[in-house]
């Protein structure tokens, strides 16, 4: 089965975890950075989710799952260590709420890729379900070659992909310009340097010295 690769925002999204140990944790972290609004449904609860729960980031319901507990979310991912447990969260889901069963890809209507990021950067790596270590081990060494600097890079591209759209009116020369912000030297260069470049360049292509 191919999966659909999609970017999910999840601001303000209700989302729901059922497990309280070191792989709900992961989930929960995820979900945590893209800002969604996570209810924990466990006994119990490793340290790192019982931090998370004194501070207030997320909501934990001290119980076993029932299917009540997952009314209304919008996502859902069953993290325990109980197949048992993770089927009832299944048949609990209606038809349009997203799940994901972190040991059954095939009862999951979405699957978690692995990730790293580099500020706005940010790379997925999915196979599918066919084999998480590889994705794994691809992931590793795409962190080798796209390491820190691209975070910064990409802020400065950020910026000024901003200026040259909104101060140049010639699209050829808008095409070009951000070609040319692209080349490597630009990624070797540090935050002054890139500054100072980007703004010779510039006023090349205005005509002004």
């Amino acid at each position: 089965m191919m999966h659909y690769p999609a970017m999910l925002n999840l601001t303000g999204k209700k989302a729901v975890v059922v497990g309280g140990g070191q792989v709900a944790a992961r989930k929960v972290q995820s979900l945590l950075k893209a800002n969604a609004e996570v209810t924990v449904i466990s006994p119990t609860l490793t340290e790192p989710l019982r931090q998370f729960a004194d501070q207030q980031r997320i909501v934990w319901r001290e119980k076993p799952f029932e299917p009540r507990d997952i009314r209304g979310a919008f996502l859902v991912i069953a993290a325990t260590n109980s197949r048992v447990v993770n089927d009832e969260v299944f048949k609990a889901a209606n038809e349009y709420q997203l799940i994901n069963i972190v040991d059954d890809p095939s009862n999951s209507n979405f699957i978690v890729p692995a990730v790293f990021q580099r500020g706005k950067l940010v790379m997925s790596i999915s196979t599918s379900g066919a084999c998480p270590g590889l994705a794994k081990q691809i992931k590793r060494d795409l962190e080798k070659h796209y390491d820190d600097r691209y975070e910064e890079y990409l802020s400065f591209l950020e910026s000024s992909r901003k200026e040259v759209i909104h101060t140049m009116n010639d699209d050829k020369q808008k095409r070009a310009m951000l070609k040319e912000l692209l080349h490597p030297r630009f990624l070797q260069m540090s935050g002054i340097e890139r500054q100072e470049e980007f703004q010779q360049i510039m006023k090349k292509s205005r005509g002004t010295s």
